[in-house]
């Protein structure tokens, strides 16, 4: 398949998952509008790579998810410079653990705008152009979180239940307008976040990486495997594919078994 032609702004893709579905939908002929924090200098390395390594063009955008006058302006400016947003990925998110007696309201609402509220403002936001062309896949990176729950997570959990059922809203509304919207619902992905983490582990307890490895999966998981950000990229492209035309509304996981358990 191919997306020549096509623009897609990706939300938190200046690295992990966002930054494997913006390097799927790039090598698929795609422009990208990249968003995200981080190092200025790094993050125009990035964007300068992919621009050179697709023969793409490739914009960044530094909107803060928190603030939706901000959102909608990254998706205006998209449609300007890159001429649509044709695909919207709204993968940006952020996390934080404790009990909910112990959790911090500020916490509550910082995650709340960013993982759900956001979504929304993306979506608002790039609709009716999408309508006006005929064509949109609007992608949401949920979690398996969006379909059960996990202790010390309440923002995370309620948020991600959100976006799936703003997933479903969505797909409803603009059923007939050529428009797809779903949600992906990664398990455990094996980004360079979660690599640190589980090195620093396994270091502090005196263990290999593997057996690290091997626990925290199964904890969860039936498979005991990571899934990666490319195969979460190569999930969204099919959804972008003409075989999904008729794939809305849906959470897809892509979990090892978590939530068949």
């Amino acid at each position: 398949m191919s997306l020549k032609g096509k623009v897609a702004l990706v939300t938190g893709s200046t690295s992990g998952i966002g930054l494997g579905i913006a390097r799927a939908l790039a090598a698929q002929g795609a422009d990208l509008m990249l968003n995200g924090f981080g190092d200025a200098a790094a993050i125009e390395k990035l964007r300068a790579g992919l621009a050179a390594e697709f023969a793409n063009r490739v914009l960044y955008s530094g909107a803060d998810m928190s603030k939706p006058e901000q959102i909608a302006a990254m998706v205006a400016e998209a449609e300007a410079k890159l001429g649509a947003v044709d695909i919207l990925v709204n993968n940006a998110g952020i996390q934080f653990v404790a009990d909910i007696v112990d959790f911090p309201t500020a916490k509550w609402d910082q995650i709340i705008a960013i993982n759900l509220s956001a979504v929304f403002h993306g979506t608002k936001a790039a609709l009716p152009g999408m309508k006006k062309r005929g064509w949109g896949r609007i992608i949401n990176i949920a979690s398996a979180h969006g379909l059960v729950a996990s202790p010390q997570k309440a923002a995370y959990v309620a948020a991600k239940h959100g976006v799936v059922g703003l997933t479903k809203v969505a797909a409803i509304e603009v059923a007939n307008a050529g428009i797809t919207v779903n949600a992906i619902c990664p398990g455990w992905v094996l980004t360079p976040l979660v690599e640190k983490q589980i090195a620093d582990k396994a270091k502090q307890e005196g263990r290999s990486v593997d057996q690290v490895k091997a626990d925290f999966l199964s904890e969860k998981q039936a498979m005991t495997r990571f899934s990666t950000p490319e195969e979460i990229g190569g999930l969204a492209v099919f959804l972008c594919s003409d075989s999904a035309q008729t794939i809305t509304g849906t959470p897809l996981s892509i979990d090892g078994g978590w939530v068949a358990q």
